[in-house]
Protein backbone atom coordinates (compact mmCIF):
# COMPACT_ATOMS: atom_id res chain seq x y z
CA UNK A 1 0.00 0.00 0.00
CA UNK A 2 2.60 2.67 1.27
CA UNK A 3 4.79 2.04 -1.84
CA UNK A 4 1.16 2.99 -4.75
CA UNK A 5 0.67 5.67 -2.48
CA UNK A 6 4.08 7.20 -3.44
CA UNK A 7 4.07 6.18 -6.81
CA UNK A 8 0.69 7.56 -7.50
CA UNK A 9 1.85 10.98 -5.19
CA UNK A 10 5.27 11.04 -7.43
CA UNK A 11 3.30 10.33 -10.57
CA UNK A 12 0.95 13.31 -10.10
CA UNK A 13 3.86 15.50 -8.82
CA UNK A 14 5.74 14.48 -12.06
CA UNK A 15 2.58 15.26 -13.83
CA UNK A 16 2.27 18.37 -12.75
CA UNK A 17 5.40 20.05 -13.55
CA UNK A 18 5.24 18.65 -16.92
CA UNK A 19 2.07 20.42 -17.18
CA UNK A 20 3.24 23.61 -15.32
CA UNK A 21 6.74 23.59 -17.78
CA UNK A 22 4.22 22.73 -21.18
CA UNK A 23 2.35 25.49 -20.15
CA UNK A 24 4.94 28.16 -19.33
CA UNK A 25 6.97 27.11 -22.64
CA UNK A 26 3.80 27.83 -24.83
CA UNK A 27 3.09 31.23 -23.56
CA UNK A 28 7.13 32.05 -23.71
CA UNK A 29 6.83 30.40 -27.52
CA UNK A 30 4.08 32.53 -28.41
CA UNK A 31 5.88 35.51 -26.92
CA UNK A 32 9.09 34.93 -29.12
CA UNK A 33 7.78 36.51 -31.95
CA UNK A 34 8.94 39.69 -32.72
CA UNK A 35 11.51 39.46 -29.64
CA UNK A 36 14.91 39.31 -28.92
CA UNK A 37 14.98 36.02 -28.78
CA UNK A 38 15.20 35.31 -24.96
CA UNK A 39 11.81 34.10 -25.06
CA UNK A 40 12.64 31.53 -27.73
CA UNK A 41 15.35 30.24 -25.06
CA UNK A 42 12.73 30.48 -22.13
CA UNK A 43 10.29 28.58 -24.65
CA UNK A 44 12.94 25.61 -25.81
CA UNK A 45 13.70 25.54 -21.33
CA UNK A 46 10.14 24.78 -21.09
CA UNK A 47 9.27 22.19 -23.49
CA UNK A 48 12.75 20.65 -22.47
CA UNK A 49 11.76 20.52 -18.65
CA UNK A 50 8.40 19.28 -19.71
CA UNK A 51 10.24 16.77 -21.74
CA UNK A 52 12.32 15.86 -18.89
CA UNK A 53 9.85 15.63 -16.19
CA UNK A 54 7.49 13.11 -18.05
CA UNK A 55 7.46 9.97 -15.63
CA UNK A 56 8.19 7.01 -18.46
CA UNK A 57 8.83 4.94 -15.46
CA UNK A 58 12.22 3.40 -17.04
CA UNK A 59 10.32 2.02 -20.17
CA UNK A 60 11.54 3.66 -23.67
CA UNK A 61 13.88 6.16 -21.35
CA UNK A 62 17.23 5.96 -23.34
CA UNK A 63 17.07 8.33 -25.95
CA UNK A 64 15.71 11.42 -23.36
CA UNK A 65 19.18 11.73 -22.20
CA UNK A 66 21.15 12.38 -25.53
CA UNK A 67 18.12 14.07 -27.43
CA UNK A 68 17.84 16.56 -24.28
CA UNK A 69 21.60 16.74 -24.11
CA UNK A 70 21.77 18.06 -27.76
CA UNK A 71 19.07 19.99 -27.14
CA UNK A 72 20.13 21.56 -24.11
CA UNK A 73 23.77 21.82 -25.11
CA UNK A 74 22.21 24.28 -28.36
CA UNK A 75 20.30 26.29 -26.14
CA UNK A 76 23.31 26.95 -24.26
CA UNK A 77 25.01 28.24 -27.44
CA UNK A 78 22.56 30.31 -28.31
CA UNK A 79 22.72 32.03 -24.75
CA UNK A 80 26.12 32.36 -25.57
CA UNK A 81 25.34 34.32 -28.25
CA UNK A 82 22.39 36.68 -26.95
CA UNK A 83 25.12 37.40 -23.69
CA UNK A 84 26.68 39.48 -26.41
CA UNK A 85 23.53 42.07 -26.59
CA UNK A 86 24.01 42.35 -22.38
CA UNK A 87 24.57 40.46 -19.62
CA UNK A 88 20.68 40.18 -18.52
CA UNK A 89 20.74 36.75 -20.90
CA UNK A 90 23.04 35.40 -17.96
CA UNK A 91 20.52 33.33 -16.62
CA UNK A 92 19.31 31.95 -20.07
CA UNK A 93 22.64 30.42 -19.90
CA UNK A 94 22.63 29.40 -16.45
CA UNK A 95 19.57 27.26 -17.02
CA UNK A 96 20.54 25.69 -19.66
CA UNK A 97 24.05 24.72 -18.48
CA UNK A 98 22.30 23.64 -15.82
CA UNK A 99 19.42 21.41 -17.74
CA UNK A 100 22.70 19.48 -19.54
CA UNK A 101 23.62 19.02 -15.98
CA UNK A 102 20.48 17.66 -15.15
CA UNK A 103 20.27 15.46 -18.32
CA UNK A 104 23.88 14.20 -17.81
CA UNK A 105 23.10 13.22 -14.24
CA UNK A 106 19.87 11.69 -15.09
CA UNK A 107 21.21 9.51 -18.26
CA UNK A 108 20.38 5.75 -18.86
CA UNK A 109 19.94 3.08 -16.09
CA UNK A 110 17.67 2.51 -13.21
CA UNK A 111 16.04 4.89 -11.14
CA UNK A 112 16.63 3.18 -7.59
CA UNK A 113 19.25 1.45 -6.06
CA UNK A 114 23.02 1.89 -5.19
CA UNK A 115 23.87 2.79 -8.83
CA UNK A 116 21.42 6.29 -8.68
CA UNK A 117 23.13 7.18 -5.34
CA UNK A 118 26.42 7.81 -7.58
CA UNK A 119 24.64 9.53 -10.10
CA UNK A 120 23.77 12.59 -7.84
CA UNK A 121 26.40 14.24 -9.08
CA UNK A 122 29.16 16.26 -7.47
CA UNK A 123 27.41 17.41 -3.87
CA UNK A 124 29.19 21.27 -4.66
CA UNK A 125 27.74 21.78 -7.92
CA UNK A 126 24.19 20.70 -7.25
CA UNK A 127 24.16 22.60 -3.61
CA UNK A 128 25.15 25.46 -5.73
CA UNK A 129 22.66 25.46 -7.98
CA UNK A 130 20.17 24.59 -5.60
CA UNK A 131 20.98 28.07 -3.93
CA UNK A 132 21.01 29.46 -7.09
CA UNK A 133 17.42 28.71 -7.85
CA UNK A 134 16.27 29.34 -4.41
CA UNK A 135 17.45 32.66 -4.67
CA UNK A 136 16.24 32.89 -8.28
CA UNK A 137 12.53 31.65 -6.78
CA UNK A 138 12.24 33.42 -3.60
CA UNK A 139 14.16 36.93 -6.03
CA UNK A 140 11.28 36.53 -8.49
CA UNK A 141 8.47 35.95 -6.20
CA UNK A 142 8.94 38.95 -3.92
CA UNK A 143 9.25 40.85 -7.41
CA UNK A 144 6.05 39.38 -8.80
CA UNK A 145 4.07 39.92 -5.43
CA UNK A 146 5.18 43.64 -5.85
CA UNK A 147 5.06 43.95 -8.96
CA UNK A 148 1.03 44.46 -8.57
CA UNK A 149 1.78 48.44 -7.67
CA UNK A 150 4.83 49.27 -9.60
CA UNK A 151 3.63 48.08 -13.27
CA UNK A 152 1.09 49.17 -15.17
CA UNK A 153 -1.84 47.09 -16.42
CA UNK A 154 -0.31 47.47 -20.12
CA UNK A 155 1.45 44.83 -21.62
CA UNK A 156 5.49 44.17 -21.53
CA UNK A 157 7.90 45.43 -23.48
CA UNK A 158 7.36 44.30 -26.77
CA UNK A 159 4.83 41.45 -27.62
CA UNK A 160 5.34 40.04 -24.48
CA UNK A 161 1.98 40.72 -23.11
CA UNK A 162 1.58 41.64 -18.86
CA UNK A 163 4.49 41.94 -17.41
CA UNK A 164 3.13 40.06 -14.36
CA UNK A 165 2.45 37.13 -16.37
CA UNK A 166 5.92 37.05 -17.81
CA UNK A 167 7.54 37.36 -14.57
CA UNK A 168 4.57 34.20 -13.23
CA UNK A 169 5.77 32.24 -16.21
CA UNK A 170 9.77 32.85 -15.28
CA UNK A 171 9.30 31.91 -11.65
CA UNK A 172 7.37 28.70 -12.62
CA UNK A 173 10.05 27.30 -14.43
CA UNK A 174 12.69 28.46 -12.14
CA UNK A 175 10.35 26.54 -9.33
CA UNK A 176 10.45 23.61 -11.81
CA UNK A 177 14.26 23.82 -12.06
CA UNK A 178 13.95 23.77 -8.09
CA UNK A 179 11.96 20.74 -7.83
CA UNK A 180 14.24 18.77 -10.26
CA UNK A 181 17.53 19.69 -8.71
CA UNK A 182 16.20 19.04 -5.33
CA UNK A 183 14.75 15.00 -7.15
CA UNK A 184 18.33 14.52 -8.03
Amino acid sequence: MHGSTTSLTTSVSSWLLVLLCAVSGAYCLRRARGSDGGAAGEAVMGFGMALMAVPLGGLGDGWRAPVLGVVFCGAALHALWLLRGGPHHTHHLVGSLTMVYLTLMAGPGPEHGPEHAQAAGPPLLTGALLLYYAGYVMLGGTRLITAGDAVSPGPAAGRGGPAELVRACRLAMGMGMLAMLLTM
